[in-house]
């Protein structure tokens, strides 16, 4: 069974029911892979594929609200932003201004503006519920892959909730 989408195209089905699609969409000079995926496709509605699309067609929009959303949590000593930011100075000491974009001064706001957004991963089965609808994997070090910072947005695009991968 497959779901025909004018955005994504034909989802076709695995022998499971799960559907997968993957995209690698340039963003400004960044790669960033945009996977959607689903455990059962009888899950997924129409208004949920569309959602997805429009969160696709905004990404630039979505990463600007998700570091707008990290900024917020610099002042919070026990967020996982200041904790992501803490560590990262000190695992990379001295390395650090080699992964910045930018040095204002404010060690906080130059490492979450030089974050690469590495993906995007829709769960569609998730829309319109208190779960996650899309999640935003951001890392200062691409080749760190453990030291990344998830940012959760419901179906509208609304950051819930910046979390580490801890």
């Amino acid at each position: 069974m497959a779901i025909e989408h004018d955005f994504f195209g034909l989802l076709e089905s695995g022998p499971d029911g799960s559907i997968f699609w993957s995209e690698n969409i340039d963003l400004g000079d960044q790669n960033v892979t945009v996977d959607l995926t689903a455990p059962d496709q009888n899950e997924v509605s129409r208004a949920a594929l569309d959602a997805a699309a429009a969160m696709v067609s905004s990404l630039e929009e979505l990463d600007r609200r998700a570091r707008i959303a990290m900024l917020g949590e610099v002042d919070n000593r026990a967020s996982e932003v200041t904790e992501y930011i803490l560590m990262q100075q000190e695992t990379l000491g001295e390395e650090l201004e080699d992964f910045l974009v930018d040095i204002s001064g404010d060690p906080a706001v130059d490492i979450i503006r030089s974050l690469q957004l590495m993906s995007m991963t829709i769960l569609a089965d998730e829309h319109g519920g208190e779960d996650p609808f899309a999640v935003l994997e951001y890392a200062l070090d691409p080749d760190a892959a453990d030291d990344v910072l998830l940012v959760n947005l419901d179906s509208d695009g609304s950051v819930q909730s910046v979390t580490s991968a801890d």
